[in-house]
């Protein structure tokens, strides 16, 4: 407030208010400010009247006064929202996440990162006398001594599954519908980065205990380690803290799980979400969805209220899994011993596809310079990051494919993208190609089969069936685009059928609703990329650049002629849906 001679000012809102003497002079607001000398008092008279603030009432307009809250929660909390089922697999491992930390926190509480052997006292009797190490004597104790602990151990165990398989579907649906097309490139890589951040911590957490079958990984990684070329020695040295399995791995692995690795995720979490939020969600093509509207459910209340009650529902189906279906029973494989393995060794299934890859090379070694290059070992290591990058980058060469630099709010039915469905299912196929590489020992005791067919039809099925399922996708995905094309003319069959007056049996078409004419045909159908004239009028041949006829190259044969079924044009639906040409 200021005082300029006889008038003052408020600050409120940079109003002026006249002051002569004690009169009441009403404001532009309607308000009334009163002067009875030494005290003043500024509002309306129902404001007078009004009881004082309550605690909470005080608190945020504290808050709210120092943070801005209001205003930010005015400008998003009403954000609309788009619905699907889809959109929950995020949800799912995002509470999945939040499952983990909670039980992470308390089986850290326990649990003792060391490799100091000790004879086993305990309650699993089978174990008593046993020589192990502290690590893996805690397990023990906190399976069968803690209050719960054992629960929490399952719980943590069955949500990092739960985690790492929500990250892996949730991309699945993020690429077949194009939902990583601008703006929502970095976005991509951020959830790939989680992704391949959630494999390490699951590799890390799973080789705690210090048992016979997490020793067995650990062991598997350590020879993965020494086949990488001039350096492999000396990282694994460094990294075990001598020859294996060296007294140091146990305690280096804890912090890197407990704190490294999930602060970094968290933060990558925290900013996906916020890149989510900025960015409006994706929403499936249909009647007043367009690039610049939204058609959903607003984040408060309705969205809010909806994403509550499904992180209860998942942590309760999480705590029913951890409670009633056993996962990792320590105590059966024992403390690990170097010179042991344990029958049927199996890794989680997200490190299947490295471990099939390595099962399934052929033992390949090359001798140089007095050196040992055992290629066996380090093509298929370095083949896993190799074929995780090409995924990372996927957004970023369709990108430069197509030249498309708008922004993309609306997402892609699959079926009108084949080549790129294609490209997803042939990657699917090779995972799952090598899953059964990675437990073919597995595979051939239950089913009775030479574990020698199954090594073979693993390394020729990794390079054929890709072929074929990318092959198989697209001639169905073209299928579906002739189907939704005859759907659009014809109308929908109804499976009726109707005799007409000179004896011919057709069968009864039913039209189509403007919404689902709508849907099957509001996705764009641009002409790819190409290169132009390479003569020019004149008769001269212009330069054209390697990378300029690959890009045609590449874009012809991902959205070209042979990638799509031209969608019906208005004057064709016209023209077929009047008169005589009406579908009976």
């Amino acid at each position: 407030m200021g005082d300029d001679g006889a008038r003052r000012v408020y600050g409120d809102g940079g109003r002026q208010v006249p002051d002569d003497g004690a009169r009441q002079v009403p404001d532009d607001g309607g308000r009334q400010v009163h002067d009875d000398g030494a005290r003043r008092v500024y509002g309306t008279a129902s404001a007078r009247r009004r009881p004082p603030a309550g605690k909470g009432e005080q608190l945020a307009d504290w808050a709210d006064g120092r943070l801005g809250l209001y205003a930010l929660a005015k400008a998003n909390m009403r954000k609309v929202f788009p619905d699907h089922w889809s959109f929950m697999l995020g949800e799912v491992t995002l509470y999945s996440f939040i499952v983990l930390i909670l039980t992470g926190v308390y089986l850290t509480l326990f649990f003792e990162p060391s490799m100091q052997e000790v004879v086993y006292q305990g309650s699993y009797t089978e174990l008593n006398g046993v020589l192990m190490s502290r690590a893996f004597e805690s397990t023990l104790d906190i399976s069968f001594d803690v209050r719960g602990g054992l629960l929490m151990r399952q719980i943590h165990h069955w949500a990092a599954l739960v985690f790492i398989t929500g990250m892996m579907v949730h991309m699945m649906r993020v690429f077949f519908t194009g939902a990583f097309r601008k703006p929502r490139e970095l976005n991509w890589v951020f959830g790939w980065t989680l992704l391949m951040l959630g494999i390490i911590t699951g590799l890390t957490g799973y080789s705690l205990p210090d048992d016979l079958l997490s020793g067995t990984g650990l062991r598997f990684a350590h020879g993965a380690i020494l086949s990488i070329p001039i350096v492999g020695t000396y990282v694994a040295f460094f990294l075990f803290g001598g020859e294996f399995p060296g007294d140091d791995i146990i305690s280096r692995l804890f912090p890197v799980h407990v704190l490294l690795l999930p602060g970094i995720m968290l933060g990558l979490v925290t900013v996906h979400l916020i890149l989510v939020f900025y960015h409006k969600h994706t929403q499936f093509p249909g009647p007043g969805r367009k690039e610049r509207s939204v058609v959903g459910m607003p984040f408060l209340p309705v969205y809010m209220a909806k994403a509550g009650g499904f992180f209860f529902l998942v942590f309760g189906v999480l705590t029913v899994m951890g409670a009633i279906a056993q996962i990792n029973p320590v105590w059966a494989f024992g403390p690990y011993r170097p010179d042991l393995v344990t029958t049927g060794a199996q890794p989680d299934w997200y490190l299947g596809f490295s471990e099939g890859l390595i099962r399934v090379m052929p033992g390949w070694e090359i001798n140089l310079w007095g050196h040992t290059l055992v290629l066996g070992v380090f093509i298929p290591f370095a083949l896993f990051p190799l074929v995780m990058l090409a995924i990372a980058v996927y957004p970023f060469i369709e990108a430069w494919i197509t030249g498309d630099k708008r922004e993309h709010h609306i997402l892609d039915r699959p079926r009108n993208a084949p080549v790129r469905t294609g490209l997803g299912v042939a990657w699917l196929t090779l995972y799952a190609v090598l899953l059964i590489g990675g437990g073919n020992d597995i595979v051939a005791t239950h089913l009775h089969l030479s574990i020698n067919v199954i090594t073979w039809f693993v390394r020729i099925g990794a390079f054929v069936l890709p072929v074929v399922a990318f092959i198989v996708t697209k001639k169905i995905c073209m299928g579906l685009q002739r189907r939704d094309r005859a759907k659009v003319l014809h109308g929908r069959e109804t499976g009726t059928i109707k005799r007409l007056p000179n004896g011919e049996y057709t069968e009864v078409h039913e039209p189509l609703s403007r919404a689902e004419l709508y849907t099957l045909t509001q996705h764009e159908q641009r002409p790819p990329y190409a290169m132009g004239r390479v003569v020019d009028a004149g008769g001269v041949r212009r330069k054209v650049r390697r990378s300029e006829r690959l890009r045609a190259r590449l874009a012809k044969a991902m959205f070209g002629p042979d990638a799509r079924i031209e969608k019906p044009t208005v004057e064709e639906y016209r023209e077929i849906t009047s008169g005589d040409h009406q579908p009976h």
